[in-house]
């Protein structure tokens, strides 16, 4: 697929996330852990490999993302993606897609705290953003999600939409963002609610380095 190994923390015990950790370790291999608790963190910053092969590991974007250090897959042609959030609650979420797009070589421009509610503001941002030409657009929004349709009618570049759990009463949790990114009259992506690691990944994808498609190992035997 042209993206990093990510393990996810969340509903792994410790002893089963320090086991893949100690796994990859053993292969010399880099991965990317995604929200682990914690305890989790607690874990990994005093652990070490009984075979002595024990990663360097980096804490990234408040602890919500850890980089093993390896090499992560392909490489990555350099590029510019912008992250933009409708209000400072999105912050943490967007961190984590920054995080994971940084590791990768690929650099990032954001503005944030710019939703529809304060319109002069984005079209500032919007601006400034634009300058830098990114190639995608990471857009995080939470109550009514309007902003990744106002951005994709005003950017040159793709827009992947992000609903945040932002929000409450009838249509909380990003159930209304999302089903309004989904309802979008400009063109984009729209990733699951708080999905900012997929998000980055989707959007990693297009500064990978084009490699020939591998053909898929028939299980027929040959005749």
């Amino acid at each position: 697929m042209g993206v990093p190994e990510v393990i996810l923390g969340e509903g792994k015990s410790v002893d089963h996330l320090l086991g893949i950790v100690g796994a990859l370790a053993e292969r010399r291999l880099g991965a990317l852990i995604s929200r682990p608790t914690s305890l989790q963190v607690r874990a990994l910053r005093s652990w070490h490999s009984p075979s002595g092969n024990t990663p360097r590991l980096k804490f990234l974007a408040r602890d919500r993302i850890v980089r093993l250090s390896g090499p992560l897959g392909p490489h990555y042609r350099h590029g510019v993606a912008a992250i933009v959030t409708a209000g400072t609650s999105d912050v943490p979420l967007a961190e984590e897609a920054e995080a994971i797009l940084r590791e990768l070589g690929i650099r990032v421009v954001r503005a944030h705290d710019v939703g529809v509610a304060g319109l002069h503001r984005l079209l500032s941002a919007v601006r400034r953003l634009e300058a830098h030409q990114p190639e995608v657009y990471l857009v995080f929004a939470g109550r009514e999600g309007a902003l990744p349709t106002v951005v994709a009618g005003l950017v040159h570049a793709p827009v992947v939409g992000v609903p945040t759990s932002v929000g409450y009463g009838r249509g909380g949790r990003g159930e209304a963002a999302l089903n309004a990114m989904l309802q979008s009259c400009a063109p984009l992506a729209v990733v699951n609610i708080d999905a900012a690691v997929p998000a980055a990944l989707f959007a990693a994808q297009r500064f990978a380095e084009r490699r020939p498609r591998r053909a898929l190992r028939s299980r027929q035997r040959p005749r």
